[in-house]
Parts: structure tokens; sequence; C-alpha cells
């Protein structure tokens, strides 16, 4: 006997299961494709970080291409305001804004689907939904175009190169197009569990951009980077519209789609509105400490640009995970087994805050190293250096905020419905944001504006937080903040030794690589040690997989093993009892 869950009308005539119905006796097939078993998530959890990785290494090469050819002065600041187009359309229509909408609606659909619903609601969705958005992306683009000088007036009126930054702007105009139909295949293709070509996009949008700056560099000044941008945008499409195909063609099953006004799911207004507020309100934060910095002296906004690039790479691999199971939780909630994605947003929320606080304590220990490391030539002066590196350092405390902010925010939209609770946890923290920056900007500067940036966004995660439950995933708020505080003690102590690790080591005339090298394993150290003792989740894990992996290693257990057995004749016997007998009664306790 199969028990289907009936289905409410949401807002602009979409249908969703209760979040509080179980379908326990569901069909075996649909079971089996909505629980995914930890081998899939390894795979595609580690499938994604290495390509992440990959995107996140050419992100900084870009960055330091930026900083060796045009420095940390006005005509970058210019560029960087015409970035804030980039910025806002990734947020709103690649990472947050059109996934958290799409993703939903195309789990959905692969459910209907999987339940033998006439037809392909997959395709039927993709009619519904890709004719109506297009034609919006062309039309924001072109305003965007239109509207360059008042944009650029508005975002930087301290700017000293208006007439640059407004040429940059309407170059980069062109990503709203690109990354609109980029974020459309990502949401497709996550949904159907395939994760290769998304993952690559940034892979393929930076490599455009480092391109065009040392092509065209010499002869367009800055202007080369904003062509990258462009054409960096058209180059994600192209690396995952095959994919995309490919998995539209699949049904193949000869049945004609039904009518889209009857059967296919029609576009969710509200939803749609909500989730692009939402992730609107939170890109504001650089609005903010935009319009803020642009009354510093020149090289404030480049600071800040390039502190958060450095500081945000522990974040963009703690939410990995949470990219990956978020069409799982998606298609829980299809299903209406909402104890299946409770379990599965509260894993995600701890393994993702250590992966963040592991990072943001290397970030803080070891902040001058890094960017000495990765920025400190060309340009790029030691007083640059100095500068960003203690906007990082503040900035890296709100790190926790940020991937709380990110991981809850996908619960809130994962069952498909319109939630504005989100959008007025957010607009808190954007005013908190905008409070503390007016008031700290005077006293300390571009410092005071990462201080605001990340008071801000740890009160957004507090309100998030405090209202799971009846709006979305109902998670036990109380086992969450325990797998929150377990880590943050761990994490502060790594800082502290790293930091003094560090310091000790750096010279004037010292290698900063050494020194960063050392800072980064004293850190890590700190924190696995405290982090097995105080069972944060997921370093048990970590430890038994580097532990299984060295024994695997062709040395054995000992490094003299293998080279002793190979340079003994096999004529003569093997000193067994003895010495194995005294190394292991030596090593015993450190297994």
């Amino acid at each position: 006997m199969k028990v289907k869950a009936t289905s409410l009308p949401a807002a602009g005539g979409t249908s969703v299961p209760p979040a509080r119905t179980v379908a326990s006796q569901a069909d075996p097939a649909t079971a089996a494709e909505g629980r995914s078993s930890g081998g899939f998530l390894a795979r595609a959890a580690l499938l994604t970080a290495v390509l992440s990785v990959a995107g996140s290494v050419l992100g900084l090469a870009r960055d330091q291409a930026l900083a060796r050819l045009f420095g940390a002065g006005s005509e970058t600041d210019a560029f960087l305001v015409a970035w804030t187009v980039p910025e806002f359309a990734a947020t709103l229509l690649i990472e947050d804004g059109l996934a958290f909408a799409l993703v939903p609606m195309f789990s959905l659909a692969l459910a209907r689907r999987a339940q033998g619903a006439p037809g392909d609601p997959v395709r039927a969705l993709v009619a519904s939904t890709l004719p109506r958005l297009a034609p919006a992306f062309v039309a924001v683009g072109a305003l965007v175009v239109a509207c360059a000088p008042h944009l650029v007036a508005a975002l930087a009126p301290g700017l000293p190169d208006h007439a640059l930054a407004v040429d940059c702007t309407r170059l980069t105009a062109t990503c709203v197009v690109s990354f609109g139909l980029a974020g459309y295949c990502s949401a497709a293709l996550r949904a159907h569990r395939r994760f290769l070509a998304p993952a690559a996009i940034y892979v393929a949008y930076n490599t455009g951009i480092i391109t065009a700056m040392f092509v065209f560099g010499g002869r367009w000044g800055v202007r080369s980077a904003a062509v990258g941008v462009a054409a960096g945008g058209f180059l994600m499409v192209a690396a995952q519209l095959p994919s995309l195909l490919r998995q539209l063609r699949r049904r193949g099953d000869g049945a004609p789609p039904p009518a889209v006004e009857e059967q296919a799911r029609p576009l969710a207004l509200a939803l749609f509105t909500t989730v692009l507020l939402f992730a609107l309100c939170r890109q504001s934060q650089v609005l903010i400490e935009r319009f803020l910095a642009s009354g510093l002296p020149s090289g404030a906004i480049s600071h800040l640009n390039y502190a958060q690039k450095v500081a945000q790479i522990p974040m963009t691999l703690s939410l990995m995970l949470c990219t990956v199971t978020f069409p799982l939780v998606a298609r829980a909630m299809a299903d209406g087994d909402t104890e299946r994605a409770r379990d599965r947003v509260e894993r995600d929320v701890a393994l993702a805050a250590g992966v963040v606080l592991l990072g943001a304590a290397a970030v803080v220990a070891c902040a001058p190293q890094m960017v000495g490391l990765l920025f400190q030539r060309g340009a790029f002066t030691a007083s640059d250096t100095a500068a960003t590196a203690t906007v990082m350092r503040v900035y890296a405390l709100g790190l926790l905020g940020q991937t709380v902010v990110g991981a809850l925010a996908r619960s809130y939209f994962s069952a498909g419905r319109a939630s504005w609770y989100p959008l007025g946890a957010m607009a808190v923290g954007i005013a908190a944001t905008a409070g503390v920056g007016a008031y700290a900007v005077g006293p300390w500067g571009v410092t005071g504006i990462a201080a605001a940036n990340a008071a801000g966004i740890t009160v957004t995660a507090a309100l998030l937080l405090a209202g799971m439950g009846p709006r979305s995933v109902p998670v036990r708020v109380r086992r969450v903040l325990g797998d929150l505080g377990r880590p943050v003690v761990a994490a502060s102590a790594a800082t502290v030794a790293g930091a003094l690790v560090t310091d000790r080591l750096t010279a004037p005339a010292g290698s900063p690589g050494a020194s960063l090298a050392v800072g980064v394993a004293t850190v890590v150290a700190v924190f696995a040690l405290l982090g097995r003792v105080l069972r944060v989740q997921g370093v048990a894990q970590a430890l038994d997989l580097v532990r299984s992996v060295t024994r695997r290693l062709p040395h054995g257990r000992f490094g003299f093993r293998f080279r002793f057995r190979r340079s003994r004749p096999r004529s003569l016997p093997r000193p067994r009892s003895r010495l194995r007998s005294r190394f292991r009664s030596r090593f015993r306790g450190f297994r």
C-alpha cells in the first residue's frame, strides 16, 4: 500500500507537501532516491571540495594579478566599485537567491516524476520558468548599463575616478544575464545530484578574468578586468549547459509534456520575491562597507576587498557540504520526511562550524604572513600588507555568523514556500551593520567597518537560529548551540597557540612562507587535539581517516620497516619478536 502526502497550496499556486507529514510507507523507488548514502555524500563533497579549492586558488591568483598590475590605489578602487555588480549577481543568482527557490522546485518535480506523474514534470518546470526568467535577466542588465553613472554616484560618492568606475560597471553589467543562466543551470543540476559542472563554474570564471587582465591589461588598464568578468560569466554557462541538456533528455519515454498551466509547477512569485529580497539584503553589507570606505583615504576599499577575499575562503569551504546536501534536505521536505531533514541540517551546521572556525583561527593567527605571501609584490607595498592583515583579523570574527546564516537560510526555503522571517532577520542585521559602521568608521577607520560587518552578521545568525521550528526545519536549538560552542573553545586556544608560534618565528629577514606553514600546522594540531577531547563533530572522523590513510602507506606503521625487509636477502631469517615487541611497547601510547 502506498501512502501519499496531501499537498497544500502555497504562494503563487505552488503545491507543497505539509511540513509535518512523514511518508512512512512511500514508494520504495522514491525513498531510495531520496536517501543518499554516506559514500555518495563523501564523493560529492570531495568533488565539490576539489573544484571549489581550484576555483578559490584561481580567485587568489586573480586578486594577486589585480594587486600586482594595478596595486591598491584609485584605479583599483574604481574597479572594485564596479565589482559590486558581479558580487551582487553571484549572490542573488548563483549562490543564494535563485538556488534557494529553484532547488526545492526541481526537487519536487523530480519527486513527482519518480511517483509516475504523467509527462515529464521536470521539462514542464523548465518550460514554465526559464522563458520568464531569461527576459528578466536581460532587462535588469540593460537597466544597470543605463543607470551606471547614478549607481556609481550612489555606491561611492567620494570616489575620485568616477568615469573609470562607470565604464567598468557597464562592462560588468553583462554578468546579470550570464550569472542568471549559470545559476539556473546550477540549481537544476544540483537537484539532479550532478555536482561536477556546478562546482567548476568559478574555475572557468576566474580563468576568463585572469586571461583578460594579462592579455589586455597593458592596453586597457583596469578595464581589462571588467572585460574578463563579462567573458568569464559566459564561460560559466558553457561549462554547465551540456550536462543540463543530458539530464533533460533522460526521460525519453515518448510521453508528451503536460500543459504548463495545468500540471507544471507555476512560477511562485512570492517565493522568488522573498528569496531574492533576502539575498539582496544580505549582499547590501558590501554596499554599506564601500559607502563608508569611499570617504577614507585611497586604498581603503581595496584593503577591505583583499581581506574579505582571503578570509572568506574558510567560509566557502565550510558551506560546500551544505551546498551538496541542500538538494537532499529539499527532497526530504518534498517527501514529507521532516525528521530526516532535521538530522541532516543539524549535522551540516555542526560540521560547517568546525571547518570555518578552524580556518578563522588560522586567519587570525597568521594574517600578516598570509597577506604578505599572497599580495606583497609589485604595486602592493608593505603598508598595504599591514593594513589588510589588520582588517582581515577583525573580519574573521564574523565568519561563524556568515556560515550559520548560509546554512540556516537554506533550511528556511527548503520546503519551497515563501518565508518572510529570514528577510526580517537579515534586515535587523543590516541595520546593526550600518549603525555600528557609522559610529566606528570615524575613530577606527576601515577596521571599524570590518567590526560592523562581523557584528551585523552575528546578530542575523542568532535571529535565524532562534526562529527555527514551525517556520523552517524543526531543528533542536539547544543541541545546535552545544555543537557550536565546543569548536569555539578549540578555535580560541588554537588561535592563541598559532599566533605565539608565528610571532616568534617571524623576523625581518625571515621567510613568511616558513612561519606561515608552522603557524598553520600549530593551529591545526591544537584544534584537532582539543576537538578530540571536546568531541567536536567531525574531528574524530577526520583523524580516523588520516590514520587509515597513513596505515595504507607502503612503509607500514614505521618508516624503517619496509626498507629493512627489502634490504635483507630472502634466504635470511627476519628478526621479528624482539625488535617488534620493543617498538610496540614504546609507541603503544600514540595509537
